[in-house]
């Protein structure tokens, strides 16, 4: 059983080019773009293993959809790591959007290989108190949705765009420099 923690909340200033992270520390934005529904994002990071997130926020799927960049020799918990998906309920309004992760993760590697990750987190939160039983299995079955899209269009990638949701990534990154101990 892990530490039971409320939801993480995130915050999204288009207008202000900055990302307020589940810390509270706002990040700059480079670069914005909303299209389709979704609003992406691309910032620095100087997190000692990336130095810079991509991100599209999903809101009619409830999806978060990241790809890290990792340092060398930083691949994350395994190496090859592609895609990062939170399960998360999003919200906008004008150029502010928020989102409050549901604790559900998604990961896919290269070659194929993927994982679900922080069930025990969402169990967790709905035992605290943290989430009602209506949220927790919105959490479910968003994730449900997303492991059969992925399995029936072969990727994450292909299967948003069957519903419309076609992203994009960047072609080149600079990696921010880590932050300092």
């Amino acid at each position: 059983m892990s530490a039971a923690h409320p939801p993480k909340t995130e915050s999204f200033d288009v207008a202000g080019l900055s990302n307020t992270d589940p810390k509270g520390f706002i990040r700059q934005v480079d670069h914005w773009e909303q299209r389709d529904g979704m609003l992406y994002m691309a910032r620095p990071a100087d997190h000692p293993r990336f130095g810079y997130l991509e991100s599209w926020l999903i809101p009619a799927l409830d999806l978060r959809v990241n790809r890290f960049h990792f340092r060398d020799g930083e691949g994350g918990r395994f190496p090859g790591q592609d895609l990062y998906v939170d399960i998360a309920l999003i919200d906008r309004d004008d150029l502010q959007w928020r989102t409050r992760d549901l604790y559900v993760d998604l990961v896919t590697y290269a070659g194929g290989r993927w994982e679900v990750r922080d069930l025990e987190e969402l169990g967790d939160a709905l035992l605290a108190g943290y989430i009602d039983a209506t949220v927790a299995a919105r959490a479910l079955e968003s994730s449900q949705r997303l492991i059969n899209g992925m399995l029936d269009e072969c990727g994450v990638d292909s299967w948003l765009k069957t519903q419309g949701y076609p992203l994009s990534w960047a072609d080149k990154v600079t990696l921010a420099a880590p932050e300092s101990a």
